[in-house]
């Protein structure tokens, strides 16, 4: 069996005391497996030897392991890029859409995992450019969703969209989220969006509580350019990536969203149907 360089990286806040990542280290270690961390998380356990810059995690790596929920896997998804390495997903949150296993059951699917019975699923991400006054001033990288949002005092805020340079609609709202399939269940779901099958290939743009009740999602290839426009004057605009990184928004700035250059990849142990996984997640969060 060849040697498997595994990094481990833990939600620390959802992983109490690193009382499972200190199990999941040792269990590694016996299987002769070189595993790697992050350095703060290898120090807190006693093994500093085992602690890497951030970089040289995703280098090094052949598999990365993701101990927490799907935030953590959305965090990990992006702070790999470029070096793309495909994630297994352990929960320990409530709503696991993205990942692949219940922690009660890690051992086992790690244990395929070492004998290279999994498959590898591929899911297309975004990438959005902010321009201001045509400078580039942020890129960032999402799984989920760009979303553009007003702020908790803003007013209703303006967005003018082109897909290819085509004037495609002016939304009136609290903003607009653009996602992934894979996003397609978290906030464009809650927003009224379409559920998407993961494996396809296209952007979804939903607007959030629309002034217009002719405004209503609409789906666009994945090989199309949307650009966003900020026209509202108001302050307190957002750009957040996945919910977790943003920036505020100015009036004139541009948004420029593609299918990013890089997919995410997630190893599958288990042979469960999208649909299957679908419908217990959300009998879960309904109950």
């Amino acid at each position: 069996m060849k040697m498997m360089n595994i990094a481990v990286l833990v939600n620390i806040t959802k992983d109490s005391n690193l009382i499972v990542t200190k199990e999941l280290v040792k269990w590694l270690l016996s299987r002769n497996c070189n595993v790697i961390l992050e350095k703060a998380i290898a120090r807190e356990i006693g093994l500093g030897e085992l602690g890497n810059d951030e970089e040289d995690i995703f280098k090094r790596a052949d598999y990365l392991v993701a101990l927490g929920g799907d935030g953590t896997i959305l965090n990990v998804t992006r702070r790999q890029i470029p070096y793309v390495k495909p994630i297994l997903g352990i929960n320990f949150g409530h709503l696991g859409f993205i990942t692949e296993v219940e922690k009660e059951f890690m051992f086992d699917a790690l244990e395929k995992l070492l004998n290279n019975d999994f498959k590898i699923e591929k899911r297309m991400m975004l990438k959005a450019e902010i321009y201001r006054k045509e400078q580039l001033i942020k890129e960032l990288y999402s799984l989920n969703d760009i979303c553009i949002t007003k702020g908790t005092l803003s007013r209703i805020i303006e967005l003018e969209t082109l897909v290819d340079n085509k004037v495609m609609e002016t939304y009136r709202g609290d903003g607009l989220i653009v996602s992934t399939p894979t996003g397609s269940t978290a906030y464009s779901l809650s927003a009224g969006g379409p559920i998407v099958y993961p494996e396809l290939e296209i952007i979804l743009i939903t607007p959030i509580c629309p002034h217009s009740l002719n405004s209503r999602s609409i789906i666009i290839g994945s090989k199309k350019t949307l650009e966003i426009r900020i026209v509202s004057a108001n302050e307190g605009v957002f750009l957040t990536a996945d919910g977790q990184l943003g920036l505020e928004v100015e009036r004139g700035d541009r948004v420029l969203i593609t299918r990013a250059p890089y997919n995410a990849e997630f190893i599958k142990i288990y042979n469960r149907s999208f649909f299957e996984v679908l419908q217990k997640k959300l009998k879960e969060f309904s109950s």
